[in-house]
């Protein structure tokens, strides 16, 4: 039924904008001084950009820098940073939540009328007194309609891009993530030995999956208790779901002889951790056996090669060669590492920082990184399946680099006779 005028004026009335300081501002993942250095971070590009605002539009640019990650389910989300301040705009869906897990201040906008995001954006420089004739926003992560209408809201205003200057800031880890993906990493161990004690004849991918993913969430939940607990997930795969390193688990059952990949993924507070791992139910054939020799061979010979000076391009010219000497470089299926932090399946990617053969970034203390050699022979092929290795290594301040997978790798550890 339609509304009547007098409705109509009524909830045209209602508040575009609410201040819901609900409750109390909760612990989070980062010390108050270790959100300051991130934002003191974002300020040197603004100066550098002379830029009035930035408008991060992302889910990693947000909660880098404040400690919040949104579920958009069909809504706009921003952090609106000035000189001297920093404010989530999120929607009233979520009522005080944002508030009380962020860093910052906080406005929220009603579904009152369709506009209300980008009449909150307003509202965030306003407050602060910035009238901006240069705003920053996330181009690699910006959908065209959102950034028309952002442009449009600021009219006569120049947008300019940040992504791949806050990018390059991500790549380098403070302590204190470091310690978080620490954590993950410890984490991924505990989800991957639940894996290997439930693998077995008969027993399905989403069942063996689904111990993996309890194992992981309860840690999570007992080691950061102040924080909310989402997206942690495995990706367990055996026979021929193997061959992609982002299959998701099937109904399929285990049998005998089977190539298995053990993928645990425990998110820690939007910080994305990996263990992945190749195994056998039973023992391999022999061309199974060769194919996974020289992949744990290209392993050990890139987790050698993460150092502070090394090229990222460098080292995968080099780990091709091993896979030329075996016959294999055609059936590698991406690049041999990647950088670690805010990042997850869905949001989030440093891209500057991959183990590709069109990288040049050099690396150095703070970075943290993966090596996670994989090829795939196809279905029909002798030794058929998908084969791969990782572990997670921290280039430390004084030169020397940590590997923080401690699961082990290779024939010796991964053959599983139940």
């Amino acid at each position: 039924m339609a509304l009547s005028s007098a409705e109509v004026t009524k909830v045209s009335e209602l508040e575009r904008l609410k201040t819901l300081h609900n409750g109390t501002k909760q612990q989070l993942t980062f010390s108050d001084a270790e959100f300051e250095r991130r934002l003191a971070g974002l300020r040197r590009i603004m100066a550098a950009k002379e830029l009035d605002a930035v408008i991060l539009t992302s889910y990693h640019g947000i909660k880098y820098y404040s400690d919040f990650l949104y579920t958009t389910f069909g809504r706009n989300y921003a952090l609106v940073v000035t000189a001297d301040s920093s404010t989530t705009i999120t929607a009233n869906i979520d009522a005080g939540m944002p508030w009380r897990t962020s860093y910052g201040d906080n406005i929220v906008y009603t579904d009152w009328k369709r506009d209300n995001f980008y009449f909150g954006l307003q509202e965030a420089l306003k407050r602060n007194g910035v009238k901006a004739s240069r705003i920053g926003v996330e181009d690699d992560a910006l959908p065209l309609m959102t950034r028309q209408a952002i442009a449009a809201t600021f009219d006569g205003a120049t947008l300019v891009d940040v992504s791949q200057d806050a990018m390059r800031q991500r790549m380098i880890k403070s302590a204190e993530e470091i310690e978080v993906i620490k954590h993950g990493a410890r984490i991924g161990d505990i989800g991957g030995e639940a894996i290997k004690a439930a693998i077995r004849e008969g027993i399905t991918e989403y069942e063996v999956a689904l111990i993996g993913t309890e194992a992981m969430v309860h840690e999570i939940a007992k080691t950061f208790p102040h924080r909310e607990v989402r997206d942690t997930w495995v990706w367990f795969q055996s026979g021929i779901n193997t061959d992609g390193a982002h299959n998701w688990a099937t109904t399929r059952k285990l049998e005998r002889g089977d190539i298995l990949s053990l993928n645990c993924f425990p998110m820690t507070s939007g910080y994305y951790t990996a263990l992945e791992r190749t195994l056998f139910l039973g023992e391999p054939d022999e061309r199974s056996l060769q194919v996974w020799n020289a992949n744990v061979e290209v392993h050990k010979r890139g987790l050698e090669l993460i150092k502070p000076g090394a090229v990222c391009k460098d080292i995968a010219a080099e780990l091709n060669e091993i896979f030329i000497s075996h016959n294999l470089l055609p059936n590698r299926t991406f690049g041999y590492g990647h950088s670690f932090g805010v990042l997850s399946h869905y949001y989030g990617r440093e891209a500057g920082l991959e183990l590709r053969e069109d990288i040049d970034t050099v690396l150095e203390p703070g970075m943290v990184v993966s090596m996670e050699p994989m090829v795939t022979i196809l279905d029909g092929e002798p030794g058929a399946g998908g084969y791969r290795e990782h572990d997670i290594l921290v280039i430390g301040e004084d030169g020397g680099v940590e590997n923080i997978t401690k699961f082990g790798f290779g024939p010796e550890n991964n053959i599983i006779d139940a």
